[in-house]
């Protein structure tokens, strides 16, 4: 039978440990895309941003978005949100999880607890 949930991210990203060891935890079987090592299609970002949110999909937070000049930082849009990302994938929240019905940015127990019905 093929996995229905699907974690992506990056490998060594602390959040990203957390979110996988919990789906272990908590016996959930899932596939694991790594953005470095796979990339991501421009088609699935769209979907994701058009979904969550392209703000809630690009990371901010981190060190690849903050070292951006000011000039591509500023007024950012969809596409050209999505043109960063596409260019750096370690530019897009970590982890996004694709449960099959849904997708999730970021990782709380809380949420996965209540997505997959357990605490």
């Amino acid at each position: 039978m093929a996995k229905t949930v699907t974690i992506y991210g990056i490998k060594n990203c602390d959040t990203m440990k957390k979110a996988r060891a919990w789906l272990e935890a908590h016996e959930i079987d899932y596939a694991f895309h790594d953005y470095k090592v796979e990339g991501i299609a421009k088609e699935r970002l769209e979907a994701w941003a058009k979904e969550l949110g392209w703000e809630k999909v690009l990371n901010r937070a981190g060190t690849t978005f903050r070292r951006l000049p000011d000039k591509d930082k500023d007024v950012l849009t969809a596409k050209k949100a999505i043109g960063l990302m596409l260019a750096q994938p370690s530019m897009i929240k970590r982890p996004i999880l694709d449960t099959g019905a849904k997708r999730i940015a970021g990782f709380s127990p809380e949420i996965y607890g209540g997505v997959f019905g357990r605490r």
